[in-house]
């Protein structure tokens, strides 16, 4: 059977290191058999990609690629608490989308977080899912996801 690693791997993708929070909260919380993650954003070195809303300054398809990205930074976060191995399912995805006055596709967007799951954990990656369109995020991302995970 493949693991989350070795799926990562077959998609090309490595865990990053988990970003230094940008307020005094921690990357990711254990309780009892989950873990919660903070908002994670579209960080790559440290560095957004992209900044702006989302049917504006930032392409709806560009705005999935980075929630993939935060979703795999949540990813790590979790693995730096209790490891990929321990997760069971995913329970709950959280995507936030910084929208442009009129923009109404957070769904397809949040779909790039979605679909990283889904594919790192086949059914078990399945989860209840909300997509919200904000006003701002911090840093001014574009988009910013939570995950919440059940354990073995």
């Amino acid at each position: 059977m493949t693991g989350p690693r070795e799926r990562l791997q077959e998609l090309g993708l490595e865990l990053p290191g988990v970003a230094a929070p940008k307020g005094v909260y921690v990357p990711a919380r254990r309780t009892g058999d989950q873990v919660w993650t903070s908002g994670q954003l579209p960080l790559v070195g440290g560095e957004l990609p992209a900044t702006g809303l989302v049917g504006a300054d930032v392409d709806p398809d560009d705005a999935a690629a980075y929630a993939r990205i935060a979703a795999l930074n949540a990813l790590a976060a979790i693995d730096a608490l209790v490891g990929l191995e321990a997760i069971r399912s995913v329970v709950k995805l959280v995507g936030y989308v910084a929208s442009a006055p009129g923009f109404g596709g957070q769904p397809q967007v949040v779909n790039g977080a979605s679909e990283l799951l889904g594919a790192v954990f086949g059914p078990a990656g399945e989860h209840a899912r909300s997509a919200i369109g904000v006003a701002a995020l911090p840093l001014g991302a574009p988009v910013e996801v939570e995950v919440v995970v059940d354990l073995t």
